[in-house]
């Protein structure tokens, strides 16, 4: 690595052929990034929530898939945690943070519900 002398500080170039990876430097800038990628992953199902999914014939088309996932990033952005989604005649236990599916029942099974500081009906 070589160095070059520019308005009186040291700044490191690399040599010809050579790519420098640009890391977040700041707080801000890593969280920002963080957000992004987050904002990218795509809710994923427990081994719970696809066992009850098989015992209860209940499935998911890609469609569905993606307007669970805006739910989610809908939830995530109002600071929920655990959240009950109601889906055609689903519904599913989320947890929010991790972007997981933990149960799924048919809506006509639901009887109580705890543990969870959101709720959203999705169309």
């Amino acid at each position: 690595m070589s160095f070059k002398i520019q308005n009186g500080q040291i700044i490191p170039s690399a040599h010809p052929g050579q790519v420098q990876g640009k890391k977040p430097s700041g707080d801000f800038e890593r969280l920002y990034l963080e957000s992004i990628q987050k904002t990218k992953e795509t809710v994923k199902l427990s081994a719970h929530a696809k066992d009850r999914m098989d015992k209860r014939d209940i499935s998911l088309s890609e469609e569905d898939m993606k307007k669970i996932n805006d739910a989610v990033d809908t939830l995530d952005q109002k600071g929920a945690r655990e959240g009950l989604l109601l889906y055609k005649d689903a519904a599913f236990i989320a947890s929010i943070r991790n972007r997981t599916i933990i149960t799924a029942m048919k809506d006509a099974e639901i009887e109580t519900i705890t543990n969870i500081d959101s709720f959203m009906k999705i169309k």
